[in-house]
């Protein structure tokens, strides 16, 4: 899913974004604006994920909205 998709679909993917990752704030969330990194290193600072790591999490919640 390319970067526009993404900021596209960030509306719908917010809720479950919060939901996968409850340390995310509205204010997070709203930071992100579904700039994939930014979530990442809201991922990396909040739950202490590698870069690595916060990517395929975004990667596999972008798979659930790729439809």
């Amino acid at each position: 899913m390319n970067k526009d998709i993404l900021e596209g679909k960030w509306e719908q993917m917010k809720g479950e974004a919060q939901k996968t990752w409850g340390k995310l704030t509205n204010e997070d969330l709203e930071v992100v604006k579904g700039d994939a990194k930014i979530l990442a290193g809201k991922l990396q600072e909040k739950y202490g994920m590698t870069k690595e790591a916060a990517e395929k999490a975004i990667d596999d919640l972008k798979e659930k909205f790729k439809k």
